[in-house]
């Protein structure tokens, strides 16, 4: 059948606003029926902020990055994630690791915000990278992030939880656009890192050196053991904890063996 959207647009100023979007949404609902003659059913913000757009840029100087291929294949692999969805959720999902984790620490609803995001993404009708990356004039790295933020610094759990706040003065923000720009600029950076790390060493790399560690720890390693052990299994390429507590048993062995001599000296 026939519907009537009526949409509210509300400056919240440093507030998310989801609550106070609701309840004017609401509160406004009676006075449509009357003036429409009709039933409102569905009274709600929407997540997709599409009025708090926030844009950021980076340029990184060719010859930091190791020269003009290592530009090159990151512009081709900027734009496979342009032209194929499959690639491009992975792609994005890596943006978001960063500006999720910013969101996190900081009280946002990151769920919102990932919402919002994915479908600026698909703006056009086709799903794609939410990042930008050309070269520029001198032969330089460009890339660029615009993604609808909807966050806030009062307000919600902001306003009250400790490790909230605490994240929050950190950061050293004051407003929601502040805010907004850190975690645009998180999502930039981490995506430059991804690529960078795809067509050079490889992924893999950056995550079996975090796995090689995760499993030192699993594997009873304490302190600076933990740096050893990981590097050794990462070195063998035997990723497993059964071979990290072999390592672990062999060095505090050894340990006290130089503490045995040390002492009958």
């Amino acid at each position: 059948g026939k519907m009537l959207i009526v949409e509210l647009l509300v400056d919240t100023k440093d507030a998310m606003g989801a609550n106070v979007i609701n309840t004017m949404c609401e509160a406004i609902s009676p006075k449509l029926e009357v003036l429409t003659g009709g039933k409102v059913i569905v009274r709600i913000l929407s997540n997709y902020s599409t009025r708090r757009l926030v844009r950021c840029k980076a340029i990184f100087a060719r010859d930091e990055l190791g020269g003009e291929a290592i530009v090159d294949r990151i512009l081709y692999a900027y734009a496979f994630a342009y032209s194929d969805p499959y690639r491009a959720v992975t792609h994005n999902k890596g943006i978001m690791n960063g500006i999720d984790a910013v969101a996190l620490a900081t009280g946002q609803d990151f769920r919102a915000i990932e919402a919002a995001a994915h479908a600026y993404a698909a703006r056009d009708g086709t799903y794609r990278s939410m990042t930008r990356w050309y070269k520029t004039n001198d032969g330089d790295l460009a890339g660029e992030l615009e993604l609808p933020l909807a966050v806030g610094t009062v307000g919600g759990v902001v306003s009250v939880h400790p490790m909230t706040k605490l994240a929050i003065k950190i950061l050293g923000v004051q407003t929601a656009k502040e805010l907004a720009a850190v975690l645009a600029a998180v999502g930039l950076a981490q995506n430059f890192a991804a690529m960078k790390a795809l067509v050079s060493e490889g992924i893999q790399a950056g995550h079996m050196r975090l796995h090689a560690r995760n499993i030192a720890v699993l594997a009873g390693a304490r302190g600076n053991l933990i740096k050893l052990v990981a590097q050794m299994i990462a070195d063998e390429k035997n990723v497993n904890i059964h071979r990290a507590k072999e390592i672990i048993a062999l060095m505090t062995e050894k340990n006290l063996n130089n503490n045995t001599y040390n002492n009958n000296k």
